[in-house]
């Protein structure tokens, strides 16, 4: 018996974090693995007739002990690790890819679902009972339910092999930002910095008893001082460090790692039948053919590029005038972007951050929850938190009923991944009649206050906590019956809806009147500000849009063909970045040895979803613009049609029924300034 045999006796069931000790993992993992077992034996050798109840539900409940566990295990694993954590996943990720395989290619198991499958037209099912019936069915299918013994065999090694290697990239990603640091002792050096840059430099360098300060490659180290150091050799030292994470000729090296990835996903792919990881990936997502993301982002790269191009011309000739610069490299674009931003619009994060204290930030996200969705946030003290700077809410909706549990983990810190995202400590889902709630949690990596001030963010950081609070809210307001359609476990190239759409409300005056107070004066942010942040919405977008679309046209390069020819990474890079390359390449850096995104996160063949779904963000939020940013039936059909469903239906079916039509990418061209 560990810990994770029986329901927790927390509050809402939560994570008791401090009972649950570092060498409980293994033993319980060991035990949950054996009870999924049991799980799928009792269906197995149920004497019964395959029926839906007793097959597809039964399987939708089963390794539920696991997955508590598993999200606990794992998420502490991307925010607060060591190297026992480390270790316990390198031993964990292959037991669980064989558990999977177990289940999949099991077929005994594949024939009950088969049998139940076969009766689905004369089944009485629900849409979700019938979702769940054919995902269920195409996942044995898709992951090899009809294979030969030996082409199984196969499959297992190959999972075992890349659930260890992707681990091993993420771990390796990890050492390396950690490993680097830019020491300064020269306060010449700080020159054009922001204060609260340099004071948190400051007290890193304390913190480390060292004298001077200190820049890291954590984002909002390294941000500030792209945008903002005036030394340019100490910019291209903190640029060129940022780009060899994990392509340098040492023991945390990635190209090997990449290599194999790609490689196993290509072959896993052809054993299946499909021609590439991208065709076996794609089938189940809206854009359904590599032909078809192809086609998505060579047109928007057609429609992009020329503004993009005109764009990096006037950086270069503004940079020239401003500084005799020849020529533009990667290290003064954010530099010379910030200064002709400042000079066009006469704006700056340095002047907008006063107004975005993290703590209204959040409170005004809460507040835009409570117009759409009627959800109230009270932060409470009686729920546990696996770190000292995470805030635990209790939601509730206005008939005062609990909703869902949030936790919020906001500034980075060693064994913390970088970056931000949105996760789940547990899924919705309605069992018995009981309507079990989730536990949703989001993760991001912004400036720590200091001694002399508060948390401020960049107007980039308001927005990106919006998105991640997206995605929360899509995991909040889930009310499906079965945990694995319920929540995010949608299409990936849905996923982002959620997400990318409440980042618009960032833009609009009547949602920042709500938080953009002043940390010292409480002022609210002057008018003149939010008409700039408006105006200079699609400022360098052009750029911006290619710059996206490269890492679409990457993932789909190592995942779109046959990649077995590959020896030589960079060069492999150099070439897949031909068409949308602005600057001068970086013969010391690559971006693959540390594109955790695809090569650790799931969105291998799914990077360009970020632009597809924008193309769904626009289209709907121009049709709330219409109606009016508050507008309660407008966001009723938004939490009734796309939130509340997660993966039950297909989602254009679900966005046809929120929308009454499918989307057009009129509005994302238009909102980027990309149309005449």
């Amino acid at each position: 018996m560990t810990i994770f045999s029986k329901p927790f006796t927390t509050k809402y069931g939560t994570a008791p974090f401090s009972q649950i000790k570092i060498t409980d993992y293994k033993p319980a993992f060991d035990q949950a693995i054996a009870q999924s077992k049991a799980d799928i034996e009792a269906i197995t050798s149920n004497p019964e007739l395959p029926t839906f109840e007793n097959t597809i539900e039964a399987l939708a409940f089963s390794g539920m002990e696991l997955d508590i566990l598993a999200s606990i295990f794992f998420n502490l694993n991307s925010a607060e690790t060591n190297d026992e954590m480390q270790q316990i996943a390198q031993e964990v990720a292959p037991l669980l890819a064989e558990l999977g395989n177990d289940i999949l290619l099991n077929e005994q198991l594949f024939l009950r679902v088969k049998a139940v499958y076969e009766q689905l037209n004369q089944l009485e099912l629900t849409t979700e009972q019938q979702t769940l019936l054919i995902k269920n069915y195409k996942n044995f299918v898709r992951n090899g339910a009809l294979l030969s013994e030996e082409e199984k065999n196969r499959v297992r090694a190959i999972d075992a092999e890349l659930a260890t290697t992707s681990l091993k990239f993420g771990e390796n990603v990890l050492a390396e930002t950690h490993n680097y640091q830019l020491h300064i002792t020269d306060e010449a050096d700080l020159k054009g910095l922001p204060e609260g840059a340099i004071e948190e430099a400051q007290a890193l360098a304390k913190q480390e008893n060292k004298t001077g300060w200190i820049f890291t490659l954590d984002y909002p180290s390294y941000i500030p001082f792209m945008t903002y150091a005036e030394n340019r050799a100490l910019r291209k030292e903190l640029a060129i460090a940022a780009g060899t994470k994990a392509f340098k000729a040492n023991e945390f090296n990635n190209e090997t790692h990449v290599l194999t990835i790609a490689k196993l996903r290509h072959e896993r792919a052809t054993i299946l039948g499909y021609a590439t990881h991208a065709d076996f990936v794609l089938e189940e997502r809206m854009a359904q053919s590599p032909m078809k993301v192809n086609t998505f982002l060579e047109d928007l790269l057609l429609k992009a590029k020329p503004a993009a191009d005109k764009e990096f011309e006037e950086l270069t000739a503004f940079a020239k005038q401003l500084d005799g610069l020849d020529h533009l490299e990667k290290w003064d674009g954010s530099y010379y972007a910030e200064k002709l931003k400042q000079e066009r619009f006469n704006l700056d994060d340095e002047i907008l951050k006063p107004y975005f204290q993290l703590e209204n930030v959040l409170d005004g996200a809460f507040q835009v929850a409570n117009k759409l969705y009627g959800l109230i946030f009270t932060e409470v003290f009686d729920i546990e938190k696996y770190h000292d700077e995470v805030r635990t809410f209790e939601v509730t909706n206005e008939e005062g009923e609990f909703v869902a549990v949030f936790y919020t983990d906001f500034f980075p810190r060693k064994g913390k991944r970088n970056g931000a995202w949105m996760t789940s400590f547990k899924n919705q889902y309605i069992k018995q009649g009981v309507n079990e709630r989730p536990h949703i949690s989001i993760v991001c990596n912004f400036t720590k206050p200091t001694a002399t001030k508060p948390s401020l963010l960049t107007f980039n950081e308001v927005t990106t906590l919006f998105h991640e609070f997206g995605h929360a809210l899509h995991g909040m307001l889930a009310n499906t019956t079965y945990p694995s359609l319920s929540g995010t476990n949608v299409y990936w190239d849905f996923v982002e809806l959620p997400s990318q759409i409440l980042e618009n409300w960032c833009y609009e005056k009547e949602t920042l009147a709500l938080f953009a107070k002043h940390y010292q004066t409480g002022e609210l942010i002057p008018m003149e500000f939010v008409e700039k942040i408006k105006e200079s919405a699609s400022f360098l977008e052009g750029m911006a849009t290619v710059r996206q679309l490269s890492f679409g046209l990457l993932d789909m390069g190592w995942h779109g063909q046959d990649p077995t020819k590959i020896t030589n990474l960079k060069a492999f890079e150099v070439e897949q970045f031909k068409a949308t390359q602005q600057y001068p390449d970086v013969a010391e850096n690559a971006m693959s040895t540390s594109f955790s995104h695809i090569f650790q996160g799931g969105y291998s063949s799914g990077y360009y979803s970020y632009k597809w779904a924008e193309v769904l963000d626009a289209d709907a939020f121009a049709y709330f613009k219409e109606k009016g940013i508050f507008n309660k039936e407008v966001a009723t059909a938004f939490k009734d049609h796309v939130l509340s469903q997660g993966g039950t239906d297909h989602p254009m079916t679900l966005y046809i029924k929120f929308r009454g039509q499918e989307p057009t990418p009129e509005a994302l061209l238009r909102r980027a300034g990309l149309l005449a």
